[in-house]
């Protein structure tokens, strides 16, 4: 055991289970030159697991190391298959509360996409908070009740208590998560009839798959199913629903202020204990056949590409120091196109820029994407190698 006490339960019954010694702190930031990239800050990262709550978190994480309110890229929403399933969250979420005029307060809003269109669907105000938000890359809300915070999540500076809460894809960035929960519940003023929607990576896919490359530096906070909703139980917050979405990726929650029944879902610490058993192994696997498989391509003279800007492929490339055998990133983001990826030094270009100098293999960062980056290769008769991750 170490003697690291839990962030979520404050257990020390923790125990370590991945490390790498040195990765790049940030990887959604964009970045001028191959210079600035490759020169880019670096950190160690030490995986420990909780086994009291299922909680994995990363040991040696600085936060202050991280600048959300940098230029920063996070953006997913100019991916087409994207938009289709934040639509379909937006739908639930209008078929379970009635928001009509009510105020929606989203945590951690990114660029806004979400929140705008869950303000234009269920006719409800939208306040969004993010110290990264970019007020001109969401034009047309000036006649909507929707606005937005350019700061990092104080209960203190909400001047009007939520009648519904949203936080997508911050919960993993948060390293302190037990007393960021409970400015989730102080933010509600004691109020009962508050609906919360939480949507969170899951770990237990990772562990499972030895997916490396959805380990990087900003995701200091790891969960699962159950650790998830054991966090939400500890702030006060009832669980009314958990499940994975988005190809068993997601972790989709909704809750309420009070207690409900315990879900069969949480009941996960002996499945999530033995992935945590195998998982160095597995990972260790993993690493070798996808350093392999570049390696290999690479020496036969073959244009390997990564499709994914992001995260993931920041993480694939400069684990294992893949980047100097890829010929090409390729992002949809226009935002992304022209910068450099942190650590690996990498040029991000547009798809259009394959047309040049088309690759032998196009490995997909998250396989999800496969089908709509086959059908933009083949507008453009390219019709390499595609392999997923």
């Amino acid at each position: 055991m170490s003697d690291t006490p839990c962030p979520a339960c404050q257990s020390q019954r923790t125990v370590p289970i991945y490390s790498l010694d040195a990765i790049p702190v940030q990887s959604c930031i964009l970045l001028d030159t191959e210079e600035e990239a490759r020169s880019f800050p670096r950190r160690p990262l030490h995986l420990e697991l909780c086994k009291s709550c299922g909680f994995v978190f990363n040991a040696l994480f600085e936060l202050e190391m991280v600048d959300y309110a940098s230029t920063t890229e996070e953006s997913q929403h100019f991916s087409g298959t994207f938009n289709r399933f934040a639509q379909t969250l937006v739908q639930d979420i209008a078929a379970r509360e009635r928001l009509d005029g009510r105020l929606v307060l989203e945590i951690g809003c990114g660029k806004g996409d979400f929140l705008k269109e869950l303000v234009a669907t269920t006719g409800s105000r939208g306040l969004g908070v993010d110290p990264g938000f970019i007020p001109d890359r969401l034009p047309g809300t000036d006649d909507r009740e929707i606005r937005f915070q350019r700061e990092y999540f104080d209960p203190a500076n909400i001047a009007e208590r939520p009648d519904y809460v949203v936080c997508r894809h911050t919960l993993e960035h948060i390293p302190e998560v037990g007393p960021f929960m409970s400015d989730v519940s102080a933010v509600l003023d004691g109020r009962r009839d508050v609906g919360i929607f939480f949507e969170t990576p899951d770990v237990a896919r990772v562990l499972d798959e030895g997916a490396f490359w959805d380990i990087y530096y900003e995701h200091c906070s790891y969960f699962t199913l159950g650790s998830h909703a054991r966090l939400f139980r500890q702030a006060g917050l009832g669980v009314q629903k958990t499940d994975l979405a988005y190809e068993g990726q997601y972790i989709i929650q909704y809750a309420q202020p009070g207690d409900t029944p315990a879900l069969a879902q949480e009941d996960d610490l002996e499945e999530l204990h033995a992935l945590a058993e195998t998982f160095p192994e597995k990972v260790a696997q993993v690493r070798r056949h996808w350093h392999d498989f570049v390696a290999d391509r690479h020496r036969d003279g073959r244009r390997v590409a990564i499709w994914g800007g992001g995260s993931k492929g920041v993480s694939f490339l400069t684990t294992d120091g893949l980047g100097d055998m890829v010929a090409n990133v390729v992002d949809v983001n226009p935002h992304k196109q022209g910068k450099y990826l942190p650590g690996a030094g990498l040029r991000v270009s547009a798809p259009d820029e394959l047309r040049a100098a088309p690759p032998d293999t196009v490995i997909v960062m998250n396989p999800v994407y496969v089908e709509e980056i086959r059908a933009d290769l083949a507008a453009m008769d390219l019709h390499p190698e595609l392999v997923a991750v």
